[in-house]
């Protein structure tokens, strides 16, 4: 469904991503596992087209899109929740969340996808009159999930969608994300928590220093010795 083919990026005379290569199959959970500044969310990042500094070749459902403008690569169906839920804090949790909606592609069947996301985020029916900057963390990123979930998404990409929050608000993360796949939606998620994020992915890579090291699948590399010693401290 997604191929990245020998992605190389730069931040001026840094190089951030050198020879990335992976794939994401239809109806799969693909997890990037890292250290901070390994290059994850620059790779998500060109995915969507907004990190234009790269070389390489990405295609989507066999059709290159590394030429393509970020709101024609949303148009596709493949869609970011970007790290730090970038919400609008003076907006209300509704208004966020029909944001999501805002592409032709999604555009028509707003009220269908707004009564989708408030089944399967009930929190965020309860907070629709609420400003999005008075959420909590948890219910912060519940909601950038929610306006990730309007633009009705063929492949939904994830941009450290645990980070700042409590354990307990992680394992719910962790679930909506499972959910989300069961209902039929592609999952590629980018995460520092390596435990969690193994768990749950069909297959996996782990990127170090803008390269991928390792690739197999989540169970695999979880009980992997290298992953164990370098990211768990076992």
């Amino acid at each position: 469904m997604l191929k990245l083919k020998n992605i190389n990026s730069f931040y001026g005379e840094v190089q951030v991503l050198k020879d990335v290569s992976m794939e994401v199959n239809q109806g799969e959970i693909v997890t990037v596992i890292g250290a901070n500044a390994a290059g994850k969310s620059t790779m998500i990042s060109c995915i969507s087209r907004t990190v234009t500094s790269f070389r390489g070749e990405i295609e989507f459902e066999e059709s290159r899109i590394d030429s393509l403008r970020p709101d024609q690569v949303v148009e596709r169906g493949l869609i970011q929740v970007p790290e730090g839920r970038l919400l609008f804090p003076k907006l209300t949790v509704r208004e966020n969340l029909e944001l999501g909606a805002f592409s032709k592609r999604s555009r028509g069947s707003r009220k269908d996808r707004l009564e989708y996301v408030y089944s399967i985020l009930p929190k965020m029916k309860e907070r629709a009159n609420q400003m999005a900057g008075s959420l909590s963390g948890g219910e912060a990123q519940m909601c950038a999930i929610g306006r990730g979930l309007m633009a009705d998404p063929k492949l939904l990409m994830f941009d450290e969608p645990s980070l700042g929050l409590a354990p307990i608000v992680v394992l719910e993360i962790m679930e909506l994300i499972k959910n989300i796949r069961k209902e039929g939606t592609t999952i590629l998620l980018v995460e520092q928590n390596v435990r969690q994020s193994l768990k749950l992915a069909d297959r996996a890579y782990v990127i170090e220093n803008g390269k991928i090291l390792m690739e197999g699948n989540g169970k695999e590399l979880l009980n992997s010795s290298e992953v164990k010693k370098a990211y768990l401290g076992i």
